[in-house]
């Protein structure tokens, strides 16, 4: 004879299968699948950009908490230019300790340049943290986010401006390199949220 406890343990079980007896049949095929793929949806929207295979492959880690949403895709591609942005203002201030004097004075215009940017690339940031709420339409925020990005990336490109008339050299280089690196991003961001811009934020 079975053990009673066992028959018991499996009561809730038989009680579930006849009062939902297709759930003892149901194909996987049957479930429920989003209709646009995570992965798809950011490689499509970073198609729309200058620089489509850096953006996919810089977003690609946000994959999972952007989802399918543009606005979480917006918000992901301006946090990635202002992890840029700060990392190369601490690269600037390592290499301005070592730098040559006719390098000193194009490096610290630079740092001013992306001090500029960081600051409208945060504000930017916590704009699209408080979309939808607080001061304004929706639109009028866009359009601020559009401004500080616009702002940021012509504060990268006067870095790289006021390196023309400087040697060729290594901190050059990298320099040059760094900034090109964030001016690229943030062209990527600022596409993205003219996209979202257009389209209109959804809720």
């Amino acid at each position: 004879m079975k053990n009673p406890q066992s028959v018991l343990l499996l009561l809730p079980l038989i009680f579930l299968f006849f009062l939902h007896p297709t759930l003892a049949v149901e194909s996987p095929s049957s479930s429920p699948t989003p209709t646009t793929n995570p992965a798809d949806f950011i490689r499509t929207s970073c198609a729309t950009t200058l620089y489509p295979e850096l953006c996919d492959s810089s977003l690609s880690p946000f994959t999972y908490t952007v989802q399918s949403n543009p606005t979480r895709l917006a918000m992901a591609a301006v946090a990635v230019s202002l992890t840029n942005a700060r990392r190369t203002a601490t690269s600037l201030t390592s290499l301005s300790k070592q730098a040559d004097p006719k390098v000193a004075g194009a490096l610290q215009d630079c740092s001013s340049n992306f001090g500029k940017a960081i600051d409208e690339i945060t504000d930017s940031q916590e704009q699209m943290k408080t979309l939808g709420s607080g001061t304004g339409s929706v639109r009028f925020q866009l359009s601020n986010v559009q401004t500080w990005m616009s702002a940021a990336l012509t504060d990268a490109e006067t870095c790289t401006d006021g390196f023309e008339d400087v040697e060729d050299g290594p901190i050059k280089t990298e320099v040059v390199n760094q900034a090109e690196m964030v001016k690229k991003m943030t062209s990527n961001a600022l596409a993205i949220v003219n996209g979202l811009a257009s389209n209109g934020a959804p809720p």
